[in-house]
């Protein structure tokens, strides 16, 4: 096995790993992926409109803008990058992030380009990019609970307050 084998073979992200961890189904993991594939396209076109400007604020946040792109692209869609060497490499690693930490850094990635110039085009460019953040926040909240165990909670709490009513009114009593 050639050492060129062994780096793919690190580099291959383990579906079966990242998927049994984080709790994510398979249509809401792709969710996420589009949403950082459009997210990535929308930051390249409106980094690209923002850097045709002769302010520096809009140019910062514009070049800002296209590195975002090229994050989300490398992380959410390594197949796009095949000309980098270290782009599976790169996913992989951002396959075994937790959810919320993907969400803190794509939405932190999506805001700096606004707080640097408030313009519609980096308010909109970074829109779908920070939407990404909020899927990935969503899915580090869990799954929502069914009605019967709720119901359960629910009438396991009354009975314990019920208990505790009788034994103050006992308490009292004597």
């Amino acid at each position: 096995m050639s050492s060129q084998d062994e780096q793919f073979q690190a580099a291959a992200p383990d579906p079966v790993a990242s998927s049994a961890d984080d709790g994510m189904t398979w249509w809401y993991r792709w969710l996420c992926r589009i949403a950082g594939v459009i997210g990535g396209m929308s930051c390249a076109f409106a980094g690209l409109w923002n850097c045709v400007t002769i302010n520096p604020l809009n140019i910062a946040a514009g070049v800002w803008m296209m590195l975002n792109a090229f994050v989300l692209f490398l992380c959410e869609a390594p197949f796009c990058c095949q000309f980098i060497e270290i782009a599976n490499a790169v996913s992989a690693r951002a396959d075994k992030l937790r959810p919320w930490q993907k969400a803190a850094f794509y939405c932190g990635m999506a805001v700096f380009p606004v707080m640097l110039s408030l313009t519609l085009t980096t308010l909109f460019g970074n829109a779908i990019a920070f939407a990404t953040g909020v899927l990935y926040g969503l899915s580090a909240l869990g799954k929502k609970g069914d009605a019967i165990s709720y119901a359960r909670i629910h009438q396991q709490q009354k009975q314990m307050d019920e208990e505790k009513l009788t034994g103050a009114l006992e308490g009292q009593a004597l």
